[in-house]
């Protein structure tokens, strides 16, 4: 380092050399590996799951094999940024709830499906008839598609009717929404 005679250092050098001392000391501790000395310990609490019981009708199954899981991030953020889209799942007895509503439109809809005469209309209207004021049908290919709000919790029902069967699936809406309807864009 270059001096003038009374020791002091050239005013270009000392941004460079501040710099230096900057850059060298950013970002080399992420959270993650802070010690215990770095940060005060909290206790850190996560959400628990309700748990799920035997609804009305429903019999004992085999637990499912669990999926194995990765501790490493992924590499895109697909999953992250398109979460918006996946629905809740139901629990307890909001859980039940939505499979007897499933149950209750299954069993409406299955005339119409026999006789061939599910319509936009007829497939409303049948919904409507079972009590459900907020319904909303659509084409989806030879079928008609249904997604009717049970309540305001909501516990939701979205399937569709067509020659071969009836499909229903209860949950339990969507993030970054209220109601049934599955968001068209996310935060």
């Amino acid at each position: 380092m270059m001096t003038n005679g009374a020791g002091r250092i050239w005013p270009r050098t000392l941004p460079v050399a501040l710099l230096a001392v900057l850059a060298a000391g950013c970002g080399t501790q992420r959270a993650a590996e802070a010690t215990a000395g770095d940060v005060p310990s909290q206790a850190v609490t996560t959400p628990s799951t309700p748990a799920d019981h035997l609804c009305p009708g429903e019999s004992p199954s085999p637990p499912a094999p669990s999926a194995p899981t990765s501790s490493t991030p992924p590499t895109d953020h697909y999953a992250e940024n398109h979460g918006f889209m996946v629905p809740f799942t139901l629990h307890g007895d909001r859980r039940c709830q939505g499979l007897a509503a499933v149950g209750r439109v299954r069993k409406a809809l299955r005339p119409l499906r026999e006789k061939g005469g599910f319509t936009l209309e007829s497939v409303s209207h049948t919904i409507a008839g079972l009590g459900y004021s907020k319904v909303r049908t659509y084409a989806d290919g030879s079928a008609v598609g249904f997604l009717i709000e049970v309540d305001d919790y909501p516990v939701c029902v979205e399937g569709s009717v067509g020659p071969a069967e009836t499909e229903a699936d209860a949950f339990g809406g969507y993030p970054d929404t209220t109601g049934c309807e599955q968001p068209s864009g996310g935060h």
